[in-house]
């Protein structure tokens, strides 16, 4: 009985191998522990400051103040903001605040 390693769930080659907990992909170099499931495409990680998972419809609190480049505006430290919306890129939140619509970096938020 042989143990055959499972196929790359990025690029779906069979070329894996097994590397202490964690299996490789020698074609594309992706690599992950079979225990954990993969995200599929559409779903999104995305973690604010403290390393909480968000979701759609959380609220979150800004964690310094943020210069909004061509605009004069500020948005402030402590700034809740309601209902926001995961999407995929550079800036993963789109948030409406009462200064606008908003593209922002999880990374600037904690969870409230």
């Amino acid at each position: 009985m042989s143990f055959t390693p499972p196929s790359c769930p990025v690029c779906s080659m069979e070329n894996t191998y097994l590397d202490g907990a964690n299996f490789v992909c020698a074609d594309c170099g992706h690599e992950w522990n079979q225990d954990v499931p993969e995200l599929s495409e559409t779903e999104l990680s995305v973690r604010d400051s403290n390393g909480n998972i968000l979701k759609d419809g959380d609220s979150v609190v800004l964690i310094k103040d943020l210069k909004v480049k061509g605009s004069s505006i500020t948005l402030k430290m402590g700034t809740k903001v309601k209902s926001i919306r995961l999407v995929g890129g550079d800036h993963e939140v789109d948030c409406k605040m009462d200064s606008g619509n908003f593209m922002l970096k999880a990374c600037f938020l904690k969870k409230a």
